[in-house]
């Protein structure tokens, strides 16, 4: 069973994963976490076996046998033709590559299964109706979400992200899955804005013949398929003897809205020798400082940084650690409320202990391009803006603590989706046009671009974008989604 963060509410995994958000607005976490029983065993097992075991073991009313359908079918030869995940080692940390997937990024991890798991919902609750799904993204669960929901019977998928404020390639691709069941639309705002826009939408509109669903890590069938990865970076690291098994690991986690470290923050109540969770932010840091200091504190400036996917201000899933701390809805609420209404809460002094598992800290756009070239010549391994914020914590981190656990530090994003800032720390002047940037890039470093990534280039954005003004978002998307609705 899984409860909501806020009233209460109990569900089954097929009516939270259906409807994303509780009837208070609250998000659905798992009413028990035990142990799994984490032993050598695990070390036999091929990615898609340890997904059935852990996904079956978490949604424990679903038969096995779906499961198992569910995940062979997201984690195939076609979505990840390398494999699902790859691992890079190096002396004390190794980097996690979650971006083999259909979009290069980490969210496909998540969202070539979660389709799958919808369309087993709907058969469990014997649900016909259409599936609208609405996502907000900061650029790339956007494209994940519709790889995976446009080809799915009886489904549409809508988007929305902050114009002008993702890059030419996510842009790009994102646009690319326009269709009759699926659209992407810029909003004249910020990632926070879109969020807010669809929590507002779940939490106040009703169809007569449409599910509301949502792609975002604000459904608990996206958040848990991310904590497979760490059972599996573990298990890899004690095959390439950087481990013993059972010795603690510490994972540095690039974070915008809280999701992939929260898995990690689960898989460590699973059972899984996890130190630390590093939480790495960028100039955008509203949650280093909570980890600092208790106090979650929004009323800052909002920046526009080289790391857009954790341009945000609000942290989604952080509701949820909070009520696997406290245990309280009504607490939870309460902070939600000042949150609203101040964009500022403090967590009670009595419960600022219970952040122990997590470290933070943060790097700005400076510090970020000078990671990215200064790894590049010392060992010739590319990374993306977001990693490079992650490594720069791991570096911070250990500087201040002294602690040399071995640590993992996710890899979430294909350098070549932000090539102009890979350009500026390669000392390459970026020019206008992104792919032109890839091809440069290319050259000079001999790391090939996938073939599919080049392909976008022929997508016509200025063509494609639809804009909406951010006072029009609402009303909008009611007009687009109540079309649908017979």
């Amino acid at each position: 069973m899984l409860i909501s963060t806020r009233g209460n509410e109990r569900v089954n995994s097929a009516e939270a994963i259906l409807k994303g958000l509780s009837s208070k607005g609250g998000l659905f976490v798992f009413e028990s976490i035990n142990p799994i029983g984490f032993g050598e065993s695990f070390l036999t097992l091929s990615y898609n076996e340890m997904a059935k075991k852990i996904l079956s073991f978490l949604f424990d009313d679903f038969k096995a046998e779906d499961i198992s359908a569910a995940v062979d079918h997201a984690y195939s030869s076609v979505n990840f033709p390398k494999g699902a995940v790859s691992v890079v080692n190096y002396d004390g940390y190794s980097f996690l590559n979650l971006f083999n997937g259909p979009t290069f990024a980490f969210k496909d991890m998540a969202l070539t299964l979660l389709p799958s798991l919808v369309e087993l919902s709907k058969k469990y609750l014997g649900d016909t109706k259409k599936t609208v799904v609405l996502t907000a993204t900061s650029g790339d669960t956007g494209s994940a979400a519709l790889n995976g929901f446009t080809k799915i019977d009886n489904t549409n998928i809508y988007v929305l992200y902050p114009n002008k404020r993702v890059s030419q390639f996510q842009e790009k691709q994102m646009l690319s899955f326009n269709g009759v069941n699926s659209k992407s639309f810029a909003v004249n705002g910020n990632f926070d804005d879109c969020q807010r826009t669809v929590k507002k939408f779940f939490n106040q509109e009703k169809f007569n013949t449409l599910d509301l669903s949502s792609a975002n890590s604000i459904n608990i069938g996206r958040l848990a398929p991310q904590i497979i990865y760490y059972f599996y970076s573990y298990c890899e690291l004690v095959h390439s003897s950087k481990i013993k098994f059972g010795d603690n690991v510490n994972f540095c986690v690039p974070t915008g809205n809280f999701g992939d470290i929260l898995a990690g923050y689960i898989a460590k109540l699973l059972g899984l020798p996890v130190g630390k969770l590093i939480c790495a932010s960028n100039k955008n840091k509203v949650l280093t400082d909570f980890f600092k200091t208790g106090v979650y504190d929004a009323n800052r400036d909002f920046y526009t940084t080289n790391s857009p996917s954790m341009d945000i201000l609000v942290s989604s899933n952080l509701e949820r650690l909070l009520f696997m701390i406290t245990k309280d809805a009504k607490y939870v609420e309460k902070l939600m409320e000042d949150l609203t209404n101040n964009k500022k809460y403090v967590l009670d002094e009595k419960y600022v202990a219970e952040l122990n598992s997590f470290a933070a800290a943060s790097c700005d756009e400076v510090e970020t391009v000078k990671l990215i070239g200064d790894l590049y010549k010392k060992t010739k391994h590319l990374m993306d803006p977001h990693t490079a914020v992650a490594y720069g914590c791991y570096e911070k981190y250990k500087e201040e603590t002294g602690d040399d656990t071995f640590t993992v530090i996710l890899s979430t994003a294909n350098p070549y989706k932000f090539s102009d800032t890979i350009c500026k720390a390669l000392d390459i002047t970026p020019a206008e046009d992104e792919f032109d940037n890839i091809n440069t890039i290319s050259k000079m470093t001999g790391v090939l671009p996938d073939p599919r990534i080049l392909a976008l280039n022929s997508i016509k954005s200025d063509y494609l974008r639809e804009v909406w003004d951010l006072d029009a978002t609402y009303d909008n998307l009611k007009k687009v989604v109540g079309e649908l609705d017979d």
